[in-house]
């Protein structure tokens, strides 16, 4: 050391100036290579970009629009290319903030205009590509599955080599891969860059935020990606047989289900504390409650939308009103095709394409976060067994990893589809409020052309608005009796026809249970609950008790000849059975020449009453007779009445409908009635 030092003691002042100077030489000759290196990966950059817009251009526009071109169409191309016209957006947004300041890459300002760029757009660049690569799975599949049918997929190399032959590309996958190989480059063009940019330079500082930036941008596509991967696994909603569920089934899957069984039993039986997340269930919360209303509002709207249907199914304008010729007829008639053919089809149309068809739509989006919802319990059952473990294996951090992923990527996007679903629903309320409006003005306006045709038009508001609510009173009251009337038609007696079967079952019924236990059913009955019967119309039971185990007496327990069961009681009547033979009544005293019609009864097609007849007649209640009904009418044996019709309003001559004395009217069974032959003039009416 000290013989070296000695030598350089020894060196002359002009060596130690060559010396450093050499040195200095060296040192700029070093700096010279660095900026030719980094004008070198600031030109890659800038003109790698162009090539990849240019491409990219290609690929969307000429080749693109080629395949749509081939015959029969290419099923789901148009998936193949989502996303990609935000990632040519923000390409070209990037490439024009470079050429606005007419700096070129030589100059010392474009290093910092480059940074400047880059950074203003990193959220539009992050949004653009995360997308672009979540759906790049896709790209993949359904490329694999034009390339199994070897004729489409030999037309489709050829119309790629046909729209960029100066690529010499042979699949679409050559050009849609590249948004995922660029942005993975920015990170390694930015950070070539700094290395070789002297850290004195202005815009060294700006250019390490822009590379950290790059790599946190690749760190969150990527992770993005992953949550959406585990995302689309779980959130598919499988249609599978039993068959295939036992299949699924072996000794790992069994052990796993029984394990979350009985973490499940534990959490509900306080034996293990259930892992409590209150942010994540106020939002599971609101799912479910957004979920039911959009249900309910879309079983609403198909309820309205098919009553609409029936309304315009009812061409009331074709009936004929016996009212041709009068001027509220003719107004009527050309109101009511207005509406069925112009306006409510337009009104319903409207309807179906912006009500029916968004709810649908979101009615099928809520599938996703459902099932995610459920898999992540079904994930936390797993990941409460292991969490208090010290070490995990390695499947057991990656049930770890999997709860963690699906409850971070519930966390953070189902806030935002609560949000986008709550506010589509207010959406369409209000388009449903205007669209209503709508039809009311056209409606409106509909009329008032009418309206002075019509005779109350020349009515001040007042005097109208009292003929009108007065109108509807009387006419209300009309349609009010005119429905009773048929539903006393609809509520006519039914009467058993007397097969063998019936009569033996009415003969065990009436020796067990007695003849006023006796009923019939008058329409046919399902039974839908427990212990409920099935029963054809017109059956015979005997009722055991007039209300079911719980006091329901709207349910009443019958004996079918063998079968016990409930049966609803508005479809029971009591069933009067026809006598062949009558007992002879104590309040008649028939004389001797009339025992024959008596024992007879009253017989409608053997003794019609004419109006005209050389003997005189008079039609007395045989036997007591209870109304069930608004339809019947009760009668004691020996009361006068008069046959209005010698049958029901179904033609059937076992039930006639009578007139009692106090003017009541209803139907009584015709061999309740006899036939008395009457010397003088019977009393007027009877």
């Amino acid at each position: 050391r000290e013989n070296l030092r000695s030598d350089e003691a020894e060196k002359s002042p002009e060596e130690a100036e060559e010396a450093r100077k050499r040195s200095k030489e060296e040192e700029a000759a070093a700096k010279e290579r660095a900026a030719q290196r980094q004008l070198l990966a600031v030109e890659e950059l800038v003109q790698t970009e162009r090539n990849y817009l240019r491409l990219l251009q290609v690929s969307t526009v000429t080749i693109r629009s080629s395949l749509h071109k081939m015959q029969p169409p290419l099923a789901n191309l148009d998936s193949m290319f989502l996303h990609i016209e935000d990632v040519i957006a923000v390409s070209g947004r990037l490439l024009s903030l470079l050429d606005q300041k007419q700096v070129q890459p030589g100059d010392p300002l474009f290093l910092e205009t480059l940074c400047d760029a880059f950074l203003s757009l990193s959220s539009d660049i992050e949004a653009a590509y995360r997308e672009y690569l979540a759906n790049y799975n896709n790209v993949t599949s359904v490329e694999n599955s034009y390339k199994q049918k070897e004729a489409l997929w030999s037309e489709i190399v050829k119309v790629i080599k046909n729209s960029a032959p100066e690529v010499n590309a042979t699949s679409l996958s050559f050009f849609l891969v590249m948004p995922v190989q660029r942005i993975a480059r920015y990170p390694l063009l930015l950070q070539t860059i700094q290395k070789h940019t002297d850290p004195a330079h202005p815009a060294y500082g700006l250019l390490e935020q822009t590379a950290h930036t790059a790599v946190a941008l690749n760190c969150r596509i990527n992770e993005y990606k992953r949550f959406r991967e585990v995302a689309d696994k779980y959130k598919k909603t499988e249609t599978l047989t039993i068959k295939d569920k036992i299949n699924r089934l072996n000794s790992r899957s069994i052990a796993k289900k029984t394990a979350r069984l009985s973490q499940h039993i534990k959490h509900e039986t306080g034996i293990a504390a259930k892992l409590v997340d209150e942010e994540f269930d106020a939002l599971e919360g609101f799912f479910y409650v957004l979920e039911n209303g959009i249900l309910q509002l879309l079983e609403n709207v198909e309820t309205y939308l098919d009553h609409l249907q029936r309304f315009l199914a009812c061409k009331t304008e074709e009936f004929d009103l016996d009212m041709d010729g009068e001027k509220p007829a003719i107004c009527y008639k050309e109101i009511t095709t207005a509406l069925r053919q112009w306006i409510l089809p337009t009104f319903e149309k409207r309807m179906r394409t912006l009500i029916h068809k968004p709810l649908c739509a979101l009615r099928d989006l809520l599938d996703g976060p459902r099932n995610l919802i459920r898999k992540r319990l079904d994930k936390l059952l797993d990941y409460e067994m292991i969490e208090a473990r010290s070490t995990l294996s390695y499947e057991e951090q990656a049930v770890a990893n999997t709860y963690r992923t699906i409850n971070t990527l519930l966390l953070n996007e189902l806030p935002q589809f609560n949000g986008l679903a709550l506010q589509m629903i207010w959406s369409m309320l209000g388009t449903f409020s205007c669209l209503h409006k709508d039809l009311a003005s056209d409606m409106e306006q509909l009329f008032q052309s009418f309206a002075q045709q019509l005779p109350h038009s020349s009515l001040d508001p007042g005097a109208f608005w009292e003929w009108a609510e007065h109108t509807v009173l009387e006419e209300a009251k009309k349609l009010e009796t005119l429905c009773q009337d048929v539903q006393e038609t609809l509520n006519a007696p039914a009467v058993q026809p007397p097969s063998p079967s019936s009569q033996r079952r009415l003969k065990q019924l009436t020796e067990k249970h007695g003849s006023g236990r006796i009923y019939q059913l008058t329409g046919a009955v399902a039974g839908g609950r427990d212990l409920d019967l099935s029963l054809a119309r017109g059956e015979l039971v005997a009722v055991i008790s007039e209300a079911d185990s719980r006091g329901d007496r709207r349910r009443w327990l019958v004996d079918a000849g063998g079968r016990r069961g409930y049966a609803p009681a508005s479809k029971l009547i009591r069933y009067h059975q026809p006598a062949e033979d009558p007992p002879p009544s104590p309040h008649l005293a028939l004389p001797e020449g009339g025992a024959a019609l008596r024992r007879n009864s009253y017989t409608p097609e053997s003794q019609p009453l004419t109006a005209v007849s050389p003997a005189y007649f008079q039609v007395f209640a045989g036997y007591d007779f209870s109304a069930r009904g608004n339809h019947e009418v009760s009668l004691r044996a020996g009361d006068p009445v008069r046959v209005l019709e010698p049958h029901d309003k179904r033609g059937n001559p076992e039930w006639s409908l009578v007139e009692a004395r106090g003017g009541q009217r209803g139907y009584v069974p015709s061999n309740y009635l006899a036939i008395v032959p009457m010397t003088p003039m019977p009393p007027s009416g009877y």
